[in-house]
């Protein structure tokens, strides 16, 4: 029970549930020490090696052709004489920019679809949900590569593309944390107090919404970027002479018994990116976990 008005405006006045030690929370797991440490190497070799780098990722020389590793090409050449490691470098930039943008789409659509839902609740609530679920039976690369051939294959569609079918999840995890946060004492001490609902849903609940969200975000970056290989890997994604590390997997993949280099360099960045993201993400996990 909420027995005055200053105990009203006090719990109204709460703030989110993001927790105050949490750089020093970070700072101490080993999880988020390897997976930073790795990713912005990673990052770094990707946006700002390719300046150090004395060839373009789309100056072919046929009389060359896919040649092994060496001096002047430290990654080898492709088929058409182009140098691997500025391609494998780009090929990063886009991957990376494809995740985390594609990743951004799917927070602003699942937060906000899942607030209302949760929030609003009764007969809209159970609408909203039930064309989350359609949604939900239909296979997300499907439905990725449909959007894809519908409306071009464009590196700003690509992103739009992914994250208009990532936001599915969040939405249910929002809605769910909604359902509960309304709940609490210091929502109906703001609704007691008459502040207006969107006041409510951005000072109230969306502040103690950060967490899942932020942990969301961690671990969906690099299932975006796995998706956007996929994508690539069957040849919908960006357009030659650009390619991604989805893309460059792929035509090293057919090439592999006879060029392995180009297989290999674009699937070793690739995989340690995803593996460092995915170190972040259980760092982020384990910092905002009550229990730990």
């Amino acid at each position: 029970m909420i027995n005055s008005k200053k105990e009203k405006l006090e719990l109204s006045k709460r703030a989110g549930s993001v927790p105050t030690n949490l750089w020093q929370t970070l700072c101490k797991s080993n999880n988020a020490r390897i997976g930073f440490t790795l990713f912005l190497t990673l990052s770094a070799l990707c946006f700002i090696g390719p300046f150090f780098i004395p060839h373009s990722y789309e100056t072919t020389q046929l009389s060359i052709g896919a040649s092994a590793p060496s001096v002047v090409h430290l990654f080898g050449t492709d088929v058409l004489g182009r140098d691997l490691l500025i391609r494998t470098l780009v090929g990063g930039q886009i991957s990376i920019f494809v995740g985390f943008l594609a990743t951004a789409v799917a927070l602003i659509i699942g937060t906000t679809y899942g607030m209302i839902a949760g929030y609003v609740g009764k007969k809209t609530d159970a609408l909203m949900m039930r064309f989350v679920d359609t949604l939900y039976a239909l296979p997300f690369t499907i439905m990725v590569i449909l959007l894809t051939v519908l409306f071009g294959r464009s590196l700003v569609l690509i992103f739009l593309a992914i994250g208009a079918v990532e936001w599915l999840t969040l939405a249910r995890i929002v809605r769910g944390e909604t359902r509960n946060i309304k709940t609490q004492a210091f929502v109906q001490a703001a609704q007691l107090n008459g502040l207006p609902h969107h006041q409510i849903i951005t000072k109230h609940i969306l502040r103690n919404l950060i967490s899942p969200v932020i942990v969301f975000a961690t671990l969906t970056i690099p299932s975006v970027i796995l998706l956007e290989s996929v994508i690539s890997f069957l040849g919908l994604g960006v357009q030659a002479p650009l390619a991604s590390w989805g893309s460059l997997i792929n035509e090293g993949a057919q090439k592999f018994d006879v060029y392995p280099w180009l297989l290999i360099f674009p699937s070793i960045f690739f995989s340690l990116t995803i593996l460092s993201l995915n170190f972040i993400g259980d760092a982020f996990r384990d910092a905002f976990d009550p229990v730990l």
